[in-house]
């Protein structure tokens, strides 16, 4: 697909001092899943500091719900690494830091690097179709202002590109540790302006995916993780920060 034929919405990178508006719960959502999407929110957010107990029963009836939907949520977060089931102790929200963090964004930009590279290598040509329906969704997102659905079509944008990789290992462990920073690339879809210029990141990626120019892709998807790395981070301090001090 031409360059000319896909659309790039992007405005330079900007410093983005406001935190995120927060996402809210998908219509139809089940109970448990509601519950999962509330301390998901709350952890990422610093409102739930490290070392927190979640109760059972003061969650279930927090949410007037029994503890069947608590702990199906409670599974669900500690699949996601964000919260540690102890046995015989309960579930804790861990005491990942702001280190920590920036450091799982390190990592996930080596592996979604070498996915691109390889995609660049070896794609397809069902998987430049595949491409470029994928981006077509993420664009059509972002002209509706809508991180709800950019969110679902960057992550299969992504997704796709583990696929063009033809390497099952790497995809797995890619999709592995996406899984314990989703949460937070979520959140920060909800930053004012990341949505063009995810578009823009994207538009690089692709090209580079598409000329078959290895070196490109790899620079390109490492160049574009480190910018939600930043904007993660600056979300999670400032988030924490703001907890601390309405604690005080």
């Amino acid at each position: 697909m031409p360059a000319k034929n896909r659309t790039a919405l992007g405005p330079s990178r900007k410093v983005i001092a406001s935190l995120p508006k927060s996402s809210t719960a998908a219509p139809g959502a089940t109970l448990a899943e509601r519950i999962r999407q509330t301390l998901e929110r709350d952890i990422v957010g610093g409102r739930l500091a490290p070392g927190t107990k979640l109760d059972e029963d003061d969650l279930a009836a927090q949410h007037r719900a029994s503890r069947t939907p608590v702990r199906e949520a409670l599974q669900h977060l500690a699949s996601q690494g964000l919260i540690e089931l102890r046995p015989h102790a309960g579930a804790f929200v861990p005491t990942h830091g702001v280190v920590e963090l920036a450091e799982m964004f390190e990592a996930m930009a080596f592996l979604e690097a070498a996915c691109a590279a390889l995609a660049a290598r070896r794609h397809s040509a069902e998987d430049r179709h595949l491409l470029g329906v994928a981006h077509e969704a993420c664009a059509k997102a972002a002209k509706r202002d809508d991180p709800q659905a950019f969110y679902a079509a960057n992550r299969h944008f992504h997704r796709c590109i583990y696929r063009a990789a033809h390497n099952e290992y790497l995809a797995a462990q890619t999709v592995q540790l996406g899984n314990r920073l989703e949460a937070y690339r979520r959140e920060a879809t909800f930053h004012p302006g990341l949505m063009s210029l995810t578009m823009a990141e994207h538009e690089r990626i692709l090209d580079a995916i598409f000329a078959m120019d290895e070196a490109t892709a790899g620079a390109q998807m490492r160049s574009h993780l480190d910018t939600l790395r930043d904007d993660a981070v600056s979300m999670a301090t400032a988030m924490q920060r703001a907890s601390r001090q309405a604690a005080r």
